[in-house]
């Protein structure tokens, strides 16, 4: 939650990169503060408060005056955020800043692409650009050859043979070593077809495997197929050479950077395989200018491209889609392959893994939408059920098990990986967002007083979700694994007093009694859970009220007034997913995660067993930060843009939707379906919790943040992370 009462917000663009043709004019900067009720707008920019390659070198008159005022008043706080481009995305940026709501980067509705760079631009179009500034000897282009392109040229020639052969198909074969000299080296060449063909420039919207495709079977007026040859090729050539441009262009596909070179073999698949022979020409001498030749089928300058990390299908990022193949070997293989014949438990394990992180992202991208799309009351509501889905399915999945099983080691499991995710979003992820945006900015600043709500919250959070434990350790019981009887130290010791000198290992204190007496728990410790299990909750609804009902003037007032004006300047908007299909996708996601979160906890077993890791560990690392990928992501991109405020209250955010709905979830969970759920936890997950909190606040105090504090956050946390690893595993916690 943010306090945007007395804040300078900085609005700047989403730079798609370094390009020089870049609209100099991108940057904003809105104002709000007691001494001044001025909006500065376009140009009028706070050097302190924006990124250095986006600073003008000179400011108006009223700016600079302006500015004077503020440095009088340096201790004011600020967030830098991204200008918002239209009324929803607007609507995505205030939510970002509002307590209870997931912090996201990623656009939600479409961005027309004459108003991004021409980098962009030309991953989205049908055909590349001929520059002459390119060279066609690069490494990626030689990687093409080596990978693909020998042994698809080779293909070529031996079925050029084969059709040589059959006299009737020469001419097929004729095509075919021309094909096999374009694909060995397919840059800089031209593939000519003799007729014209339109070609209509795509959007970012517009679909890969339909975009400038023409008919290729309308070939009637040449009586291509009243020709013998034409049914020979399709039963000699065609098959073969369409599996091995699949092949190329699945691989290349999947390794995204590629992917001018599966647009080149879909091209290849869907035009040139069903042409006439006779109607395609290829032309080698066609680069000594950028004036492109008519009718062309196949262009490419270059086999790799880095930008297409930026790439999106459908509003979602390339890399994103691409790991939904996990969802479908994870299912598949799991619920078909019951007796492991096909692949071992362990590679289901790690596929289900795996298969969370895409339905994280598409679940988190459909509460955006819909929150967007929605009033403020819809989209809390949104956030405080759907938020945590993710977790809480791989929690209670988890505890099914190990009840079924009679073991406490799921049990464990859950605490541990609970534990986790406080130790994630209070050191790793603002750790690794301040050395990123470090790197990049030296010194980053961010809001303090938004922090200290954020931090009071956590507070709030962690006191009642460790209640029950340190009430535990006072009047609990010690037992331990193994004790001996010291025999030197007792032959010298009066007994007249009854007591005996001990040697234990493996002590923990634990809420039952003598021979597993639950009278104390049932009696003391439990009523205190179910406590602590309602107020989190009510704090949590506190919150909300505060933020977006009887504060919320106070909190987002003038910022929401300032981001609608910028967002009525620039048009109406398109929602990539409309509130039907983002409901949808919701939906269907949660159901897949359900699915690939009960593989998850089926299929543990043999890895605790085998990797000889402790169940802590496994519990604060894999269970604790896969599902909380998409959050780190959204962190580091906020820190390159500058918003290292939003990137430290993506991690508290978590934590307080972890202690204040996903514990009061499990509990109710418990009271509904007994699950042998004890929210007790060890000492070491205990002190390390509240250790994280103390070094989290410490760290966030001064309002600014370099590397050098986020590398001090990051260290503590992998010592943490190497301390839950030695550790061994106690009793029943043994899986």
């Amino acid at each position: 939650m943010t306090n945007l009462a007395e804040s300078r917000f900085t609005e700047y663009d989403d730079v798609d990169d370094k390009d020089e043709n870049a609209n100099p004019n991108r940057d904003r900067t809105v104002s709000f503060g007691e001494s001044s009720t001025t909006a500065l707008t376009r140009s009028d920019l706070f050097s302190q408060s924006l990124p250095n390659d986006l600073s003008l070198k000179t400011l108006s008159a009223s700016t600079q005056q302006y500015t004077s005022t503020s440095k009088q008043t340096s201790n004011n706080d600020f967030v830098v955020i991204q200008k918002p481009e239209n009324e929803l995305e607007a609507r995505r940026l205030e939510n970002n800043y509002l307590f209870g709501y997931k912090k996201w980067k990623s656009h939600i509705t479409e961005r027309p692409l004459e108003k991004r760079s021409t980098i962009v631009q030309e991953l989205y179009s049908d055909q590349e650009k001929i520059s002459l500034s390119i060279s066609t000897l690069s490494v990626g282009n030689v990687l093409y050859t080596c990978m693909f392109g020998w042994w698809l040229a080779t293909l070529y020639i031996v079925i050029g043979v084969l059709m040589y052969l059959t006299i009737i198909g020469r001419h097929h074969g004729k095509c075919c070593f021309k094909l096999a000299d374009y694909f060995l080296w397919p840059f800089g060449q031209f593939v000519k077809k003799s007729c014209p063909s339109s070609v209509p420039y795509p959007g970012e919207k517009t679909s890969l495997f339909s975009a400038g495709l023409h008919d290729p079977m309308n070939h009637s007026s040449s009586g291509y197929w009243k020709r013998p040859s034409t049914y020979l090729w399709l039963l000699m050539g065609l098959p073969v050479l369409l599996m091995a441009h699949a092949v190329i262009f699945l691989i290349s596909w999947f390794l995204v950077i590629f992917i001018p070179v599966a647009k080149v073999n879909l091209k290849a698949i869907r035009k040139i395989l069903l042409l006439p022979p006779e109607t395609l020409e290829i032309d080698p001498h066609s680069m000594g200018t950028e004036e492109r030749p008519r009718d062309i089928v196949l262009f490419t300058q270059q086999a790799v491209n880095i930008y297409y990390y930026k790439y999106t299908v459908d509003g979602m990022n390339v890399i994103l889609v691409n790991l939904l193949v996990f969802v479908l070997l994870a299912l598949g293989l799991g619920y078909i392959d019951t007796g492991n014949v096909v692949v071992s438990s362990e590679t289901k394990f790690v596929l289900s893994l795996l298969a969370i992180i895409p339905l994280a992202y598409y679940i988190g991208q459909a509460i955006t939408s819909l929150s967007a799309q929605s009033n403020f009351a819809v989209g809390a509501v949104l956030n405080a059920t759907f938020g945590s889905i993710v977790e809480i399915t791989l929690y209670v999945a988890a505890l099914l098990k190990g009840y079924d099983e009679k073991t406490l080691c799921y049990d464990v499991l859950v605490k541990s990986a609970l534990a986790g995710t406080l130790l994630a979003t209070m050191l790793f992820i603002p750790g690794i967002c301040m050395v990123i945006g470090g790197l990049k900015y030296r010194t980053q600043n961010f809001n303090p007083k938004s922090i200290a709500i954020s931090s009071s919250l956590l507070f709030t959070s962690v006191a009642g979700v460790f209640a029950p434990t340190i009430f535990s350790r006072i009047f609990g019981i010690l037992e331990c694994q193994r004790c001996v009887y010291n025999v030197s130290a007792n032959q010298s010791r009066d007994f007249s007093n009854n007591s005996f000198d001990l040697r234990c290992t493996m002590c923990q204190y634990s809420v039952f009694g003598l021979n597993n007496d639950v009278e104390f728990y049932n009696d003391h410790v439990q009523p205190l859970v179910y406590a602590c299990a309602i107020l989190l909750p009510l704090a949590y609804l506190t919150g909300l009220v505060f933020s977006l009902k009887t504060h919320s003037k106070d909190v987002h007032g003038k910022f929401i007034q300032a981001s609608k004006q910028f967002a009525k300047e620039e048009g109406h908007s398109i929602a990539h997913w409309s509130r039907l299909k983002s409901l949808l996708i919701l939906l269907f996601s949660t159901t897949l995660m359900s699915l690939s979160a009960n593989l998850v906890t089926d299929h543990i077993q043999p890895v605790l067993a085998k990797s000889g890791a402790s169940v802590y560990f496994i519990g604060v690392t894999l269970f604790a930060l896969v599902p909380d990928i998409p959050e780190i992501v959204n962190g580091i991109q906020f820190a390159l843009q500058n918003n290292i405020n939003l990137s430290i209250e993506v991690g508290t955010t978590i934590a307080v939707q972890v202690c204040m709905l996903q514990v009061p979830v499990l509990v109710l969970v418990d009271v509904i379906h007994p699950l042998e759920f004890y929210l007790v936890f060890s000492d070491l997950l205990l002190w390390s919790v509240i250790f994280s909190v103390l070094v989290m606040n410490y760290v966030l105090q001064d309002g600014k943040s370099n590397y050098l504090q986020g590398t001090a956050l990051c260290v503590i946390y992998i010592i943490l992370i190497m301390m839950y690893f030695f550790s061994p595993d106690i009793g029943d916690t043994q899986c």
